[in-house]
């Protein structure tokens, strides 16, 4: 693996842990914000999940780096695809509004977050096939 692609795949990684730790937190600050009941708990999951995922992001290597990254993608990928149920049809018979806290920003960073962890992904998966 040449430098350059070296530098890539770790920028790459430092942006996916970023874009996690950033899901998982803003559905925590949700949670401290008055999000109960079943939605308040399926956010604290996935603001644990994000997190852990975000620092595996960081600290792992080999292997265990291409499961975290692939966990990652699915991860935001169903955090996107839930928030944008919320919106639309409804998600556990709640539905969201754009004027809602932090959903425009949830969006924004989501919907970034599955293209940089496809990309992260395949970084990774070509590192490993080039080793």
């Amino acid at each position: 693996m040449t430098d350059t692609s070296q530098g890539l795949s770790r920028v790459m990684r430092i942006l996916s842990a970023i874009i996690l730790i950033a899901a998982g937190g803003i559905h925590l600050l949700l949670v401290f914000d008055g999000t109960g009941g079943v939605l308040g708990v399926l956010f604290v999951l996935n603001g644990i999940a994000g997190i852990v995922l975000g620092v595996g992001m960081l600290a792992l290597r080999n292997g265990l780096l291409l499961l975290t990254s692939v966990l990652g993608l699915l991860f935001i990928a169903a955090s996107f695809f839930a928030l944008l149920l919320a919106l639309t049809v409804g998600l556990f018979g709640i539905a969201a509004i754009w004027s809602l806290p932090l959903v425009p920003q949830t969006f924004v960073i989501e919907g970034i977050g599955v293209i940089v962890l496809a990309v992260t992904v395949a970084l990774v998966v070509r590192a490993r096939r080039a080793a």
